[in-house]
């Protein structure tokens, strides 16, 4: 295999008649059969002949063996991936194809639209030279041809050994089903070998998961300006405005002084492909989706990749706070102050993980300058890490904030011994946060969010192959109610759980009234109030 497109093999074509010169001459042209042999059936239920849109003609020209591409809804991805994958088979020997498809209703579409019909549709001299698998006429998601190359259409791809892979929507899988995507991570995407292609693509599902981690990644691969090996992952973005059908008529649509600065923003930063400035059309287009889809049109429709990321994720907690607060840019480097006393947010758990927050108060914001989080240790292993790091870091300790329930719970400790003595006991004196309900507890922490600052790489760890801390902030969520179709007002409890109590332990012992006590000249603060039991 070349770089960017398999070698074409001639058919023989001496065993049967022509009935098109041109098509004869002109079989040996993968450009001019992607454009000029293929019917696809659209989601309009219309038969058209497909020809490529500039942003298939983009992959075409520029796709590498392995492609990761980040994009606005829309732009036929998927269809043009299904057909290379059909024209590779059936134009080349012993090829095996495989398109992975996030859920049964997906997989159909792509089999029976885009692989089963355009392969019915062809001229019959070419079904002639390539037919189908003597004995078989194709499975409900499989074809299978006379010269050896198969392509299918499957839900996980484990079992197989792919020189073609495609991944659709591999973010939601992310998402949504973690076991599965763990498959297709450990399965799947290691069935191509290098010299192979494998796409994966999707819109943006927030800031967790595995095609959160590679689009990160290979941006910054493509940033560095190395050359790439056959088996990195070449980053593709593809925004809304790339796509001719998203424009309007803008006559009667009003734009919005916030819409227009959202422009003039865009546009400032440089749009991409040479496109120069976004047309009335575009943006009177923009505006009404924009109107429609609320904060998911982001992620729907970016106009950048970090934009893709920032968008709100259904159901969390804090969402609009980190869209502000990336905004704002207030996830930067943040350094340690030496002059400044670090205070601990902790979540304690006994069968879940320990999460510490590492924040100091610097004039009226809080700088969050790093996070832990493990499990299974004890006490001492905690103590032993609060001393490493003032060795290496320098960290002066003030508060140590512990949940309420400190008092009642045990925690490697001496039968009958309360967390809160055995704690004691090897030098962590725990102050312990207010009692609030959780929905409390969530909104203290919205408040505190507003004038907290973030270190971008001590604040995010890798902790069990999840990236903890500020994603666990981001991605903290309400709890689904399946059976009625609608979120619980509880929070689900999963691996973002123990980084997000953490920080609530600290922002509910961050009332108006120590924000007071705090920043009060010293000659003000008794010395005996104790912050966090201060209500």
């Amino acid at each position: 295999m070349s770089q960017g497109a398999l070698a074409y093999q001639d058919i023989d074509v001496d065993d049967y008649d022509l009935i098109h010169q041109e098509l004869s001459s002109r079989l040996g042209d993968r450009r001019w059969r992607m454009d000029n042999l293929y019917w696809i059936i659209t989601k309009q239920a219309q038969e058209v002949k497909f020809r490529m849109w500039f942003v298939q003609k983009y992959l075409y020209y520029f796709m590498w063996f392995f492609n990761l591409i980040l994009k606005s809804r829309q732009h036929g991805i998927t269809t043009f991936i299904c057909l290379l994958f059909l024209d590779t088979c059936l134009f080349n020997n012993n090829i095996q194809a495989a398109i992975i498809a996030h859920n049964k209703v997906d997989a159909a579409n792509f089999f029976n639209r885009y692989i089963k019909h355009p392969y019915s549709r062809l001229p019959q001299e070419v079904k002639n030279a390539v037919p189908l698998k003597e004995g078989t006429r194709g499975s409900a998601n499989l074809l299978e041809f006379a010269n050896g190359s198969s392509i299918r259409v499957t839900m996980s791809g484990r079992s197989g050994n792919y020189h073609l892979l495609h991944v659709s929507e591999y973010a939601y899988v992310c998402k949504n089903d973690p076991i599965k995507a763990n498959e297709i991570k450990t399965g799947a995407l290691n069935t191509v070998h290098p010299g192979g292609w494998l796409f994966i693509e999707c819109t943006a599902m927030g800031r967790e998961g595995d095609f959160y981690t590679k689009c990160q990644d290979s941006q910054k691969l493509s940033i560095s300006g190395r050359k790439l090996a056959k088996i990195q992952y070449k980053f593709l973005f593809f925004p809304w405005y790339l796509n001719a059908s998203n424009q309007i008529d803008p006559i009667g649509i009003p734009i919005l002084n916030y819409q227009t600065e959202y422009f003039k923003k865009i546009e400032g930063l440089g749009l991409m492909f040479n496109v120069r400035s976004l047309s009335p059309a575009q943006k009177a287009w923009y505006v009404i989706k924009w109107n429609e889809q609320g904060d998911d049109m982001k992620r729907e429709h970016p106009s950048t990749p970090e934009e893709a990321f920032e968008a709100a994720i259904m159901g969390t907690y804090y969402s609009s706070q980190f869209v502000k607060i990336r905004e704002d840019s207030r996830i930067t480097k943040v350094p340690h102050q030496s002059a400044s006393l670090v205070d601990t947010w902790w979540d304690l758990g006994i069968r879940d993980s320990t999460a510490i927050w590492f924040t100091q108060d610097i004039g009226r914001e809080i700088h969050v300058i790093d996070y832990y989080e493990n499990s299974g240790e004890g006490l001492k292993h905690y103590k032993k890490l609060l001393n490493d790091w003032t060795k290496k870091k320098g960290y002066r300790y003030g508060i140590h904030g512990a949940p309420h329930d400190i008092r009642k719970r045990e925690f490697g400790a001496e039968e009958g011994q309360r967390l809160i003595e055995s704690a004691a006991r090897i030098g962590i004196k725990f102050h312990i946060a207010p009692k609030l309900l959780v929905p409390s507890g969530i909104e203290q922490v919205r408040q505190v969010l507003d004038i907290c600052w973030f270190d971008e790489e001590r604040t995010t760890k890798k902790f069990r192959d999840k990236a903890v801390g500020v994603p666990s902030l981001e991605n903290y969520r309400k709890e689904w109610n399946e059976a009625l179709g609608c979120y619980r007002d509880t929070p689900l409890h999963d691996w973002c759980s123990d980084g997000a109590d953490a920080f609530r332990t600290g922002a509910v012992g961050y009332t108006p009234q120590l924000r007071e006590l705090k920043f009060a000249p010293k000659s003000q603060v008794v010395e005996d109030i104790d912050p966090f039991n201060y209500l």
